[in-house]
């Protein structure tokens, strides 16, 4: 088994009942699972964000320097973006 390091955790109320409401409902077996888990998710989002930054913010930048004649100005995109939810109602 991994060595396993101890922690003292302070968390505001709110936090803490959500905490103590998970394991009286038997989510977790332990704070500290939940804590696992918790940690875990949160390095889960950085590495999608990290990939999505790497393929698909850098290229995009990347081919707006080699020519920037096709950018498209912000109220363009926002424009697109409104009528693409407006139609998706």
């Amino acid at each position: 088994m991994a060595a396993k390091q101890q922690f003292s955790v302070t968390l505001p109320p709110d936090m803490a009942e959500v905490v103590e409401e998970k394991l009286r409902r038997g989510e977790y077996d332990s704070a500290s699972e939940l804590m696992s888990e918790g940690v875990q998710a949160q390095l889960d989002r950085d590495a999608s964000l990290e990939t999505w930054l790497r393929d698909v913010v850098v290229p995009g930048h990347a081919e707006y320097l080699a020519d920037p004649s096709r950018a498209v100005p912000a109220e363009e995109l926002l424009a697109r973006i409104k009528a693409r939810r407006a139609a998706g109602r």
